[in-house]
């Protein structure tokens, strides 16, 4: 065992405020990926088709709806409840791909490792 005027006594070992300091930064670097892969993800645009494509979705990696497109044979006047239907579907289709795309992204930088226990 060594003594230090910095450090005082030492057996070789980083003191546990070293090991803090070196945690905080392990920390800010996983955070900087996260926000790198979540911007990344944001930027990307979804698309989900259904009924044979005749109703088109296209959503953005955060979630917001950018265009829906209907072609004309699936307008029927006779079953609006059908149409209501594929678009909902074509939209929650999106909606599902942008989320597992922001899921595995975020799982890639924390490597599966539940960040929802620490409040992040």
């Amino acid at each position: 065992m060594g003594y230090s005027a910095r450090r005082g006594f030492t057996n070789g070992k980083a003191s546990g405020a070293q090991r803090q300091a070196e945690m905080q930064q392990k920390i800010q670097q996983m955070q900087a990926q996260m926000n790198t892969a979540q911007e990344a993800v944001e930027a990307t645009t979804f698309n989900a088709s259904v009924g044979g494509g005749v109703v088109e979705a296209k959503v953005n990696g955060k979630k917001e709806v950018l265009s829906i497109a209907i072609k004309p044979e699936a307008v029927d006047p006779e079953d609006v409840e059908m149409l209501q239907d594929l678009v909902v579907s074509a939209v929650n289709e999106a909606l599902r791909q942008a989320g597992e795309a922001m899921d595995k992204s975020l799982e890639g930088v924390t490597g599966g490792l539940d960040l929802g226990a620490f409040g992040l």
